[in-house]
């Protein structure tokens, strides 16, 4: 037994069981007593080092010793951006920026901590917690969480795979294969802003800094990314039956809720589809339940597929023939694209609602947005 890795504790600990074990019928007496000594040994050795050390710093204290060189004469430490963007100054002064759409504290926390070349009139950045707000958002919604998503500027064109011939087996000597006929068609992600706005009464303005950003940020990130995740369903249902040279279809399944409704739907995806999921308004959930128990059937209606529930979609009660109410497959097929990164950008506005003394506060999103993958979804429509 390696001892030189055990703590102090752990060896006195390990000390006294020894004492225990050696009353036990049937024990290795002579090995307990050995593992005892190598314990002691142990013991004596660190005591023995940790005296050295004292009396080291005990002789530093008094003069001993050459100087190397004074940390009096040293440059002040300075942070790094991250740092300063995780201080408790930091989360102050930005708080106080959105309540009052000035920038003037934040760029003064920075330039006094940050290294240079840091500052300037370019955006404010946000607050570590912000950050982590916002990513814990996207990550605690189930749609959102699951599509793929890119962060290039501008519009994205993305091109998929309209037709293409299959391989073949060329048999030696035989005449060459004839060239594969590949069509490919061009997706287009065009972003647009996502909004929310909210007011602020005199009871928010007083909150102190983290508690200030954490109440504006969760209502106004939820609301962002809930909104997103409805702009993407409605990419869902809204896409064609069959590709085209500029978008992907979407097939669909007419069926009522039933033990046989969303393995159809799952049947008809590629087998590039993975992590597939159903997805559906709560309320429809419970006729695929009721027609599991009428038919007294102990098959699961969903297949083993994880459920995903949105109010994107109509409850199949509530639908009309026609009208989509579940989605089967596979959310990376639908991809969002970011040109301006996944941050909620907020503006500051007191005037226009000023002779009712309250402030508005306007978070946006620009995103695009689209399905960039074929095979991989099929809509269930109401028959």
């Amino acid at each position: 037994m390696d001892f030189s890795k055990m703590t102090i504790e752990q060896l006195e600990a390990r000390r006294a069981a020894i004492v225990t074990e050696m009353d036990a019928d049937g024990a290795d007496l002579d090995a307990l007593e050995k593992e005892a000594r190598g314990i002691k040994e142990e013991l004596e050795k660190r005591k023995v080092a940790e005296q050295q050390k004292a009396n080291i710093r005990s002789a530093v204290a008094a003069g001993a010793g050459t100087v190397v060189r004074s940390l009096k004469d040293e440059e002040p430490h300075r942070t790094t951006l991250d740092e300063v963007r995780a201080s408790q100054a930091y989360i102050d002064a930005y708080a106080n920026y959105i309540k009052t759409g000035r920038a003037d504290e934040c760029r003064s926390v920075i330039s006094e901590n940050a290294p240079e070349g840091t500052t300037g009139s370019g955006p404010v950045p946000v607050p570590v917690i912000v950050d982590e707000y916002i990513r814990t958002a996207w990550e605690n919604d189930p749609i959102m969480s699951r599509v793929h998503r890119t962060f290039v500027r501008g519009n994205l064109k993305v091109a998929f795979e309209l037709s293409a011939g299959p391989a073949v087996v060329h048999a030696e000597g035989a005449a060459a294969p004839q060239e594969e006929t590949l069509t490919l068609g061009m997706a287009e992600l065009i972003p647009e802003n996502i909004k929310k706005w909210i007011t602020i009464t005199d009871e928010a303005m007083a909150m102190g800094g983290e508690a200030f950003l954490r109440y504006i940020y969760d209502e106004i990130t939820y609301q962002i990314i809930r909104k997103a995740a409805a702009e993407g369903i409605a990419d869902i249902v809204g896409a064609p039956a069959a590709s085209s040279a500029t978008a992907i279809g979407v097939p669909a399944v007419s069926a009522a809720p039933s033990i046989t409704a969303i393995p159809t739907a799952a049947a008809h995806l590629s087998d590039q589809a993975s992590n597939v999921v159903v997805i559906m308004n709560r309320l429809t959930e419970v006729d695929f339940l009721a027609a599991q128990a009428q038919g007294n059937f102990s098959i699961d209606p969903f297949a083993g597929l994880p459920r995903l529930y949105t109010s994107a979609l109509k409850a199949y009660s509530a639908a009309s023939s026609g009208d989509t109410y579940a989605i089967v497959g596979d959310l990376r097929a639908l991809q969002f694209n970011f040109p301006e990164g996944d941050g909620i950008a907020l503006k500051y506005d007191d005037l226009s609602l000023a002779e009712k003394d309250l402030v508005k506060v306007v978070g946006r999103q620009y995103a695009g947005h689209g399905i960039t993958e074929p095979g991989r979804l099929v809509k269930v429509n109401k028959a």
